[in-house]
């Protein structure tokens, strides 16, 4: 008989200590910290993927476009066992496959490389148009942005195309931190309802408002959740 000892269940509380094993990028340290809630309640309860499923057709896709600190991302992916936490101490290091942005043919799990802000968007309403096209009505598609992001222009002709386009396999996770350098009639949230997305505002570190704006029913329409978190003084 073969003992065996199952890995323990990863909880929220790991994350602090799985990012302070990374360092040498704290300029960006704020901009990871925003986005750790809506990443472990994704990762935690919604997203339809894991190690063994990261490849596999049916699966969630999740596309981090805001790749500005991505330490919370390769918190949330060690902590989840997309590969192992001592990867973490090289951080940003010449050897390290974890670099400032992730970069998708070096981190397991990552769908895509990050640059240049305002292509996530992009790129993820042509990957539910590529599932549409293989009749792949299953997974589902999520990109994390920035409010500040959403000042690059291709970010707005994705959300005009998605609305009509009816893609409710699409769903964008908007981290507001006020850091936008232009405001929008009626905020964030009314950009999207406009160009016809079924959309919901709410408190960014509270996991249960995300769960259940994440998880909401919207048939014919893509999904834009507006996560809350106010810049920490």
């Amino acid at each position: 008989m073969t003992n065996s000892t199952a890995a323990p269940t990863p909880t929220y509380r790991d994350l602090h200590r799985l990012m302070s094993l990374m360092t040498g990028d704290e300029k960006h340290g704020p901009a990871a910290t925003s986005t750790l809630d809506a990443l472990w309640v994704l990762y935690d309860r919604v997203l339809r993927v894991t190690p063994e499923t990261a490849d596999a057709p049916g699966r969630d896709r999740f596309l981090l476009s805001k790749g500005h600190g991505p330490m919370a991302y390769y918190a949330v992916l060690a902590a989840h066992g997309f590969f192992d936490e001592e990867l973490l101490a090289g951080f940003g290091s010449y050897e390290s496959p974890l670099g400032h942005h992730p970069d998708r043919l070096l981190v397991p799990g990552a769908e895509i490389g990050s640059g240049s802000l305002g292509h996530g968007l992009p790129l993820a309403v042509g990957t539910a148009l590529g599932l549409r096209a293989q009749g792949l009505t299953g997974p589902r598609v999520w990109v994390l942005t920035g409010d500040a992001e959403l000042d690059e222009g291709s970010n707005h002709e994705a959300i005009a195309y998605a609305g009509p386009a009816g893609l409710d396999q699409l769903h964008t996770v908007v981290i507001d931190n006020a850091s936008a350098s232009y405001g929008r009639p009626g905020g964030i949230a009314a950009r999207f309802a406009t160009a016809g997305w079924s959309v919901a505002s709410v408190d960014g570190r509270d996991h249960e408002a995300l769960y259940d704006a994440f998880t909401a029913p919207h048939p014919g329409q893509p999904r834009a959740v507006v996560a809350r978190v106010p810049a920490k003084r």
